[in-house]
């Protein structure tokens, strides 16, 4: 059973991704042939997958066939012993207006594309961390009490001092369209009294955080290209400290939409 530190933290590694839990939850119901997990989970990476979860000591794998070990075993029956989680109370929540668009400038990264700042009233809050699952990439920050969600290229983020920025918007129209997006999303969350209840994290691809490093191939990491890079930071191998290039200004807004990412990871 995993004691060490160097241990542990393999542990902590193979289940902070989102494919390798869904695979130990699998697991839990019975044994699997390889080919089964990957119909139900996906067979993108699913021997690299197995792999970290082998080396973590949380599955045995022998002639095409998977199980959990012993640790396996012991680790999933702890975590099947919380509760489920219920979908948190709004009904105190006031429905949001979008009060103004104060600035339109361009983004740093590309020039043609532009920078919105707007504010939203009143301001959400308290209730702002629950909204989270209403947005399929989106995560709650509670070191700068703000609600980040992704949209492609686009990062919205709703503090909850009722501020709202969004970076690589096309023009005000499609800022407008997008605040009023979120105006309708949210208040029909709170008209309902409710939001749903945490989902499972939106699964990440290497070539979906490869897009967002330098791609310079550099090498300051100690791997041999971006995209190596970016298959270790999906595996919870590598820290995106290591990337010394994306602390360039010129990448800055690259670093933000990366920075959300790795909550998926």
């Amino acid at each position: 059973m995993p004691g060490k530190p160097e241990e542990i933290k393999m542990v902590s590694n193979a289940m902070a991704n989102a494919p390798r839990r869904k695979m130990m939850s699998l697991l839990a119901d019975g044994d699997r042939t390889v080919g089964e997990i990957g119909e139900a989970v996906g067979k993108s990476m699913l021997d690299y997958h197995l792999k970290i979860l082998e080396q973590a000591g949380l599955v045995e794998i022998k002639d095409g066939k998977v199980r959990l070990s012993e640790f396996g075993k012991n680790f999933m029956e702890g975590k099947s012993e919380k509760g489920p989680v219920k979908a948190v109370d709004l009904s105190q929540a006031k429905p949001v207006e979008i009060a103004e668009v104060r600035q339109l400038i361009p983004c740093i990264a590309d020039s043609t594309r532009f920078r919105i700042i707007a504010n939203m009233a009143p301001p959400l809050a308290g209730a702002l961390k629950h909204l989270e699952p209403l947005f399929p990439r989106g995560r709650y920050s509670e070191k700068i009490d703000a609600l980040i969600i992704q949209r492609g290229d686009v990062l919205i983020t709703i503090y909850g001092t009722g501020n709202v920025t969004m970076t690589m918007i096309k023009d005000e129209a499609e800022a407008m369209s997008a605040l009023e997006g979120l105006r309708s999303t949210i208040n029909e969350a709170i008209a309902k009294g409710v939001a749903p209840a945490p989902r499972e994290k939106v699964r990440v691809e290497p070539m979906e955080i490869r897009k967002y490093l330098p791609q310079t191939d550099c090498g300051e990491c100690g791997e041999q290209s971006c995209y190596s890079f970016a298959i270790r930071l999906m595996g919870g191998e590598v820290s995106l400290d290591l990337c010394s290039p994306i602390k360039d200004e010129k990448y800055r807004q690259n670093l933000e939409h990366l920075r959300v990412l790795a909550e998926y990871i």
